[in-house]
């Protein structure tokens, strides 16, 4: 059976991707940003800030396309996908409550 997709489904299915391309870019500017700073001042919080979004941002690429390769349930990747995120945004939280 072939499913045919109105224009404005695949519009809608063109934003979504496009969207969540740049969220990955602007993600990975940010660990850039974040690791440079650590290596020019050798910030533990900058090291920690960086390591929190790669979590966010990387695993939630990967298990993306973990999701789409292989045949991996989608609540398995959207518990791979969580626990990644709870554990950046924890090391995010424990660089802002760190001394410099």
């Amino acid at each position: 059976m072939i499913v045919q997709l109105s224009d404005i489904e695949l519009t809608a299915r063109t934003l979504v991707m496009a969207s969540q391309i740049l969220v990955i870019l602007l993600g990975f500017t940010i660990v850039y940003i974040a690791f440079q700073g650590y290596r020019r001042n050798r910030s533990r919080p900058m090291l920690f800030i960086a390591v929190g979004f790669t979590l966010i941002i990387g695993v939630q690429a990967i298990s993306a396309g973990v999701y789409v390769v292989f045949d991996v349930s989608e609540l398995a990747a959207g518990a791979v996908s969580q626990a990644a995120q709870l554990s950046g945004l924890i090391c995010i939280l424990y660089a802002l409550r760190m001394e410099g």
